[in-house]
């Protein structure tokens, strides 16, 4: 009885606590929600819970994974040279792995001191752009409705509705044991039909979508006009345009027009670009079109080719973030970084699909234009060279420096902006991924 009277006092004391542990959660206000990152719109970030499936902590923790794998992808693809066979992310939103392909074992220990995976390949991220390359210059047939190098397989995957097209491949004269080819049931078309984005019409009536502003205009597809047609709302010129091969073009406004480094989020607002930086693989990508409104999913492959009814377009990113006739030639933003502009695709935002987008950079470097921010021009970051200033100032090879910390060289000061252990090469000047002039 005794032994009864304790275990029952026991369950007691303890159904108590927990109740009065419910009462006290129950009475307590839930836990702030995290704040929109610093530089990220709050229609994207919205956005992105929505479409991903994700918590605000969790599409926080995604863009700071996000950011550090573009600044790894920049690093990597420098300093490995042809030894670099990718980068991309995996994993959930809490804890994304970052890993680096290469096929030089002694470049391991450089992929590691940026906290990234690295996985030894057998193919260079140059020699899957070669294989690309070379069915860029084949005729495809109808069957065969794309391809891109996966560099999570070291291979280049043909989407072919027949699910083999061998003599498409022997056309190509490409190594066979670095192609895989896939079925699909991908049917993909350009979106030009409807407005998507800010609409501007083409000609006599055709309507298509601003993609991002420029000096003097803005980029858009390159199937939505050839060189010297005419637009209204805004009114301009298309000085250049390519399609098929690329998906790009750009036109160059009249005098009372004013572009500006904002994309419509269609929730009566703008969100801000601040810069073009590529994203990694695995990285979130939302898109702005006015038939969808704002669209998120995340880059699946890069550097993939779609064959149109109208042609091949080459050079393009593949998404899962979908899109529908009318959002052509509209935005895409990784966070606040500008991806691209809207070519096509397959399906729909009711039953999913598969898009794809024409990289903004492309198209920058192909006309020579500067990407309009918020805080005025802004070019693409890139390496500031090879050659290394004179030495001296406190940066040290094989060195741990955390976020933030400062140090000099080469008589000027930098701040880390990523947590990395340095190497050789690495020096501030040389890589602006990892330092910034303070």
């Amino acid at each position: 009885m005794r032994t009864t009277s304790l275990i029952l006092s026991s369950v007691t004391a303890t159904a108590l606590a927990v109740t009065a542990g419910a009462l006290a959660y129950a009475n307590s206000a839930p836990p702030p929600a995290p704040d929109v990152p610093p530089g990220i719109a709050p229609v994207v970030f919205d956005a992105m819970q929505r479409d991903l499936h994700i918590t605000p902590l969790q599409a926080r923790n995604r863009l700071n994974n996000e950011s550090r794998a573009a600044a790894v992808q920049q690093v990597l693809r420098r300093t490995l040279g042809a030894a670099y066979a990718g980068t991309w992310l995996s994993g959930d939103a809490e804890a994304s792995t970052i890993t680096v392909a290469l096929t030089d074992p002694a470049g391991v220990s450089s992929v590691r001191a940026l906290g990234a995976v690295p996985r030894l390949v057998g193919r260079g991220e140059a020699q899957l752009d070669r294989v690309v390359a070379a069915l860029d210059r084949t005729a495809a047939p109808g069957a065969v409705k794309g391809w891109y190098a996966d560099i999570a397989t070291n291979q280049v995957v043909v989407l072919s509705a027949t699910g083999a097209d061998e003599g498409f491949l022997t056309r190509a004269s490409v190594d066979r044991a670095a192609v895989r080819v896939e079925r699909t049931t991908e049917n993909p078309r350009p979106y030009i039909d409807v407005i998507g984005g800010n609409a501007y019409y083409i000609g006599s009536g055709t309507r298509c979508s601003v993609g991002f502003s420029v000096s003097g205009g803005f980029v858009s597809a390159g199937h939505c006009g050839t060189a010297g047609a005419r637009t209204s709302q805004p009114s301009g010129t298309f000085r250049g345009s390519s399609f098929p091969g690329n998906d790009y073009s750009w036109v160059q406004v009249d005098a009372g027009n004013t572009p500006r480094g904002l994309v419509n989020n269609y929730s009566g607002g703008t969100v801000a670009v601040a810069g073009s930086t590529e994203a990694a693989v695995g990285a979130s990508v939302c898109r702005s079109g006015s038939t969808t409104g704002w669209r998120c999913g995340t880059i699946q492959q890069k550097n993939a080719s779609v064959t149109y009814s109208q042609g091949t377009v080459t050079g393009l990113v593949r998404s899962n973030a979908c899109a529908e006739p009318g959002d052509s030639g509209g935005s895409w933003l990784s966070g606040s970084q500008a991806q691209g502009v809207t070519s096509g695709g397959s399906g729909n935002c009711t039953s999913g699909g598969t898009m794809y987008y024409q990289p903004v950079n492309e198209i920058l470097q192909a006309y020579g234009l500067t990407l309009l921010t918020t805080g005025g021009p802004n070019p693409t970051p890139t390496a500031t060279g090879t050659t290394t200033p004179p030495q001296g100032g406190t940066w040290a090879p094989n060195t741990a420096y955390a976020t933030g910390a400062t140090v000099t060289y080469g008589g000027s000061t930098y701040r880390c902006l990523q947590g990395h252990t340095s190497q050789v090469g690495w020096e501030p000047p040389n890589v602006p991924a990892l330092w910034a002039a303070a």
